[in-house]
């Protein structure tokens, strides 16, 4: 077992600190977002949104799969490579899986299905892909969160808060009106017509024409 990052004590966002974890979420969910906007175009030549959130460049489940790797591999020797990366792949995948059912269950809908490829783990996600978890992982857990750590640690005390808290309201509000666009477009599938204020708005100001720009994968399921 090793420290990957040495702990100021002066930090606001010392050791594993919420506002720590919070900043990992938020600079992971925009690299995530970079990750799948650069594949998209090597893969099928051209741009296409991968955001998962109505407002700003973030792909959320990078976001809170970094902040799930950090907390649970960080208590594995970084030397130790071959471990960081079949764990990796398996929380990545796993995490991958939970996501997908969790989309499913509770809008409606699913922005992956991998059941024409090959090794699917019930469409949900696949070996390949658990394998380019392991791989993230390792470079998470080696270079790239000490890396990210120690410059979140150099943000001043009142500063970070202060700006910790403002990214954490506008990103609640963000999962909020995303969740709630996305569960309004279900309705509209089945036929709901809106019957209060808020659908109103939500057919107004994010009809399905608005949500297929932003999500261009979603697919919905019966």
């Amino acid at each position: 077992m090793t420290n990957m990052t040495k702990v100021n004590q002066n930090s606001f966002a010392s050791g594993y600190h919420f506002y720590k974890m919070f900043w990992v979420f938020f600079i992971s969910s925009i690299l995530g977002f970079v990750i799948e906007s650069l594949f998209c175009l090597l893969r099928y030549g051209y741009i296409e949104s991968r955001a998962g959130l109505i407002y700003g460049p973030f792909s959320q489940i990078y976001g809170f799969g970094a902040v799930i790797m950090v907390l649970i591999l960080h208590r594995i020797n970084i030397k130790r490579e071959l471990l960081l990366f079949f764990a990796s792949a398996f929380l990545g995948g796993l995490f991958e899986f939970s996501c997908s059912l969790i989309q499913e269950f509770a809008f409606g809908f699913i922005s992956w299905d991998y059941s024409d490829s090959q090794f699917s783990i019930f469409g949900r996600t696949n070996l390949l892909y658990c394998f380019f978890w392991g791989i993230l992982g390792v470079i998470l857990i080696k270079d790239i969160y000490p890396f990210m750590s120690h410059q979140i640690e150099k943000i001043p005390n009142k500063i970070g808060a202060i700006v910790s808290w403002a990214l954490i309201v506008f990103i609640l509000f963000d999962f909020s009106i995303s969740a709630l666009a996305t569960i309004r477009a279900n309705q509209r599938y089945h036929g709901i017509l809106a019957s209060n204020y808020v659908q109103t708005l939500l057919d107004q100001y994010y009809p399905d024409s608005v949500l297929k720009k932003i999500y261009p994968n979603m697919i919905h399921v019966n």
